[in-house]
């Protein structure tokens, strides 16, 4: 099995630290490997060189039955968000159903898309979304921001990992301040302030209180002296020594803060994190693109921004846009499993999916004669980087790529919905994950009885881009992301069309 070592980014960190915050934050720092490449094809209405193994995209038109499929998982998955989330404050929680007691800003983020789509599809009325949506941001704007290590929600606008479901504050001495679940929580404010445009008193306060929540975050307080973004802070251990560069979700991360009308970095930060883009630019399983093993690295900043036909200076050079990027990678994974160079059973053509997920339990299974280690809840990918696969599939890696490659990621899910949707779909869609090379004596393979919410929150943003563009219209609105774009060097398509416009871009203080 093709496999390389993780770097041990975390030998300076507490060893005590959740798994799964040690996956995210580790996959947010690797380093992958590079190429150059040839040929023609059109995305987004541009001409693109592509490289002589990368598929063209193809027309799809799904059938009536994909259609069906397709908008019961939305609307299933939408309740997940409606059901889980706290009436009286607004919170979500990390996972649902769970006896955990941690919730998630990164989930509220998600959740509070997710309305906005709810009012698009008419699972809620628009004063049902208005409500729940006022609810969040005031609860959110109200949480005490300091210091303390037990008396805060968050420090210099910045919010932690996960919060405690019955006080708000942090979780726990183990939670750092998140810089990247932030910017998950500021994607859904900003969402907010551009769908919520009805001249009335609450739809106004919902506009106050974002702009509120968005500017207060001090994005230079969290810059390093070399311009890039600290993965964290913690009031035991000050700044955390991973930060943000190369191709990954913190992509929006730096968008945000280069938008930012106070407190905002400058476009020196965004060529800090283009940095080793070179190094990490190459082919694997038939496709030439900029490498990150997990797909929610190709799935997070995109499900908000609309990447489609605008083009910074380095993806430029590689005559493709980063929407193209991430479709390339969605291929890769599928031609990943169709080779399965690990022998993981069930892996074929329309099933497939790794990225960061539950398992089925870090354990060592003997079975016909071959030793299979399994990895509880972890970043599964396969890129240049590294390759961890444990046969764990999960649904949001397909789900969350319908907008990048329809044509093979509703047949993934109508297939894996086909074989296995007795145990893994149901009142919210998909379970988290499965893995259909573990077998016990209770079940034919392993299957999750849960939903998280930052891998729900693709599914439900990327599926409702592919059918409307609803996210990606609204975001086009925002100030915040057009001028982050335009600080980043971002030309070319919508991006193009609204600097030609009359500007209405927020303007930086000072």
């Amino acid at each position: 099995m093709k496999t390389k070592c993780v770097p041990d980014v975390w030998k300076n960190k507490k060893p005590d630290l959740s798994e799964k915050r040690k996956s995210f934050l580790k996959t947010g720092a690797l380093l992958l490997a590079g190429s150059l490449f040839l040929g023609v094809a059109n995305i987004s209405g541009q001409a693109y060189a592509l490289a002589p193994s990368a598929q063209a995209p193809q027309a799809y038109t799904p059938t009536p039955a994909d259609v069906a499929m397709v908008s019961d998982l939305e609307q299933r998955t939408f309740q997940w968000f409606w059901d889980s989330a706290d009436p009286a404050t607004g919170l979500i929680p990390d996972r649902y159903p769970s006896d955990q007691k941690q919730d998630s800003v990164a989930s509220v983020g998600f959740g509070l898309t997710a309305y906005g789509i709810g009012v698009k599809r008419h699972y809620i009325t628009r004063q049902q979304a208005v409500e729940r949506t006022l609810t969040t941001l005031r609860y959110m704007w109200k949480l005490p921001q300091n210091e303390s290590a037990d008396k805060a929600s968050g420090y210099h606008g910045f919010f932690y990992h996960f919060l405690d479901n019955r006080t708000g504050l942090r979780l726990n001495p183990d939670i750092e301040l998140s810089s990247i679940d932030t910017a998950l929580l500021m994607q859904g404010v900003l969402f907010c302030r551009n769908f919520y445009t009805q001249d009335t008193a609450q739809e106004k306060e919902i506009r106050q209180l974002s702009d509120q929540l968005f500017n207060r975050v001090d994005w230079k307080w969290m810059e390093r002296p070399d311009h890039r973004l600290s993965m964290g802070w913690s009031p035991e251990h000050g700044f955390l020594p991973n930060y943000w560069e190369g191709y990954s979700e913190g992509m929006m991360l730096y968008i945000l803060a280069l938008g930012a009308p106070e407190h905002g970095l400058q476009p020196v930060s965004w060529q800090a994190w283009l940095a080793t883009n070179d190094k990490r630019w190459g082919e694997e399983y038939g496709q030439i693109f900029l490498n990150f093993a997990p797909l929610f690295g190709h799935q997070y900043s995109h499900a908000w921004i609309d990447f489609r036909g605008i083009q910074d200076n380095w993806i430029s050079s590689k005559g493709i846009d980063y929407f193209e990027n991430s479709r390339r990678a969605v291929y890769a994974q599928r031609n990943y499993a169709v080779s399965n160079p690990g022998k993981w059973q069930g892996y074929d053509v329309n099933t497939w999916g790794l990225t960061a997920s539950d398992g089925p339990g870090d354990v060592t299974k003997t079975e016909n004669g071959q030793t299979r280690h399994f990895l509880s809840y972890s970043a599964r990918g396969v890129g240049r980087d590294y390759t961890q696969d444990d046969g764990t599939i999960a649904p949001t890696a397909a789900g969350g790529s319908v907008a990048f490659a329809p044509e093979i990621a509703i047949p993934a899910l109508r297939t894996m919905k086909s074989k296995y949707g007795n145990h893994i779909y149901g009142k919210y869609g998909f379970a988290d994950s499965f893995n259909p090379s573990f077998h016990d004596e209770k079940q034919d393979y392993w299957a999750d009885n849960t939903y998280l919410g930052i891998d729900q929150g693709p599914i439900l943003l990327m599926v409702e881009n592919w059918r409307s563009g609803l996210v990606w219209d609204t975001m086009r609105q925002s100030a915040v992301i057009r001028r982050g774009l335009l600080q980043a060097g971002f030309h070319g398509g919508w991006l193009q069309q609204v600097a030609q416009q009359p500007s209405s871009v927020v303007r930086r203080k000072g």
